[in-house]
């Protein structure tokens, strides 16, 4: 036979699970301090200014698409 469970610790077990994988993403998310915050910010915007430095600009951009 199988082993007796108790319902109602099985579901206070689940739960607290879901609670503490919701607070694990949490953390992850907003665990970051302001340092790295701007560092991350720092990074992105000078992504951003690499890729913007690499568009293709001129005249032909006035022409319609044949």
């Amino acid at each position: 036979m199988g082993d007796v469970i108790n319902l109602r610790q099985f579901r206070k077990a689940k739960e607290r699970a879901a609670k503490e994988k919701a607070a694990k993403e949490n953390r992850a998310k907003h665990g970051t301090t302001k340092a790295e915050r701007s560092l991350t910010k720092a990074s992105e915007e000078k992504e951003d200014a690499k890729l913007a430095g690499h568009r293709l600009t001129g005249e032909d951009d006035d022409r319609e698409p044949a």
